[in-house]
């Protein structure tokens, strides 16, 4: 994992991600459009919005799952064009969703390293596999044997693995698509209190974060910016602090409502 990291890591002195006048078509209609805005390390960035305003899209496009039609993205300085999802995986870009996050009938250790397999000769290398396993939960707080079947977690607890695995692989930008979507309220504030942690104390700013929710008030509980997308556009960029969670809301549905008015 150190030539992993030795590989990954860059100058920080720049943004982390850039996204210039990025475009997204599905047949004439815009999903993407006139997307611009920048990335700083150690970010965690809240993607909100109304249903259909394009915020899978882009976090898709971001991680290799879509090709823009039109536009620049640039990641730890350089311009890079993704064919594939693992070729943002390679870059230090992952994404994690919450309904595929894990496979239920593999144990914990399998699904950490699952496309990552060390090997001893020609067989998968299993105690390697679940000693690292073990410590690297460790060290991210989260008490779970590695033997135990994902399936056998709750909620929250596979959500924090999934953003676990991810981070083992020192990736720089997560992508946390819906990611309380499906949780309790405690098991919410526990996966994002892990995602705000990660970011700012275990990995010291090294890693940004991408959140996309319909939850305006979960996601403002741990981002230090908002970004409202509407009709594929980001209509608003504003650190947290200068927009209460309620004004946020309002101002949605204030779009929401001038759209229909003008239909």
């Amino acid at each position: 994992m150190s030539d992993s990291l030795e590989r990954r890591n860059t100058d920080s002195s720049g943004p982390l991600l850039r996204v210039k006048d990025l475009h997204k078509y599905y047949g004439n209609t815009p999903a993407v459009r006139e997307v611009s805005f920048e990335l700083g390390y150690g970010e965690i960035v809240g993607l909100v919005g109304d249903n259909g305003a394009g915020k899978s899209t882009l976090v898709k496009i971001l991680a290799g799952y879509h090709k823009p039609d039109k536009g620049e993205i640039y990641f730890k300085g350089k311009k890079v064009e993704f064919n594939s999802p693992y070729e943002a995986r390679r870059e230090g870009i992952e994404i994690v969703y919450q309904d595929l996050a894990l496979i239920s009938t593999m144990p914990i250790y399998r699904n950490i390293y699952l496309a990552f397999e060390p090997k001893r000769g020609i067989f998968i290398d299993k105690k390697t596999m679940k000693e690292e396993a073990r410590k690297f939960l460790k060290s991210m707080g989260i008490d779970v044997d590695p033997n135990k079947l994902a399936g056998e977690l709750s909620g929250g607890q596979r959500q924090m693995v999934a953003i676990a695995r991810a981070l083992m692989f020192q990736a720089n930008l997560l992508l946390l698509d819906e990611p309380t979507s499906a949780l309790s309220v405690y098991e919410a504030r526990e996966t994002l209190n892990f995602v705000s942690r990660a970011i700012k104390d275990t990995y010291r700013g090294r890693a940004s974060a991408i959140i996309v929710s319909h939850n305006i008030h979960h996601v403002y509980s741990v981002a230090t910016r908002i970004l409202v997308m509407d009709q594929g556009k980001i209509v608003l960029d504003i650190p947290s602090k200068e927009m209460s969670p309620i004004e946020v809301e309002e101002y949605i549905v204030k779009i929401t409502k001038e759209k229909a008015s003008q239909r």
